[in-house]
């Protein structure tokens, strides 16, 4: 059996992490190292280790995904003006090998970003 994910660990609760929204499909919580004001990690409680390992069967999740992310901003007072970022493999930037989803929002942002 593998080990936990980091992000397994912050919804079980057995590592803080600071809850700004949480549904029985997914959570999220604040970034602790933030690339801007805001800086969310909304994060499935069904682990899939990359968006490329989704299958079929996880369609109407990651539709969930995507809907409730505009939701968080709005809650958290930027409306429509959020990025919403997805790191696949190592070497797109993903670090912790649970799909999350960055919502970022509260300070100009410049394409192309990286």
């Amino acid at each position: 059996m593998a080990e936990p994910t980091l992000f397994e660990k912050i919804l079980a609760g057995e590592i803080p992490g600071e809850m700004v929204y949480e549904d029985a499909h997914c959570a999220a919580f604040r970034d602790i190292n933030p690339a801007a004001p805001l800086h969310v990690l909304l994060v499935p409680r069904k682990v899939i280790p990359t968006l490329a390992d989704a299958g079929e069967q996880d369609a109407e999740l990651l539709g969930h995904l995507m809907q409730v992310a505009p939701r968080i901003a709005a809650a958290e007072g930027y409306g429509d003006a959020f990025r919403l970022v997805v790191n696949n493999g190592a070497d797109a930037g993903q670090s912790v090998f649970h799909l999350h989803l960055h919502i970022i929002a509260g300070r100009p942002l410049k394409w192309p970003p990286g």
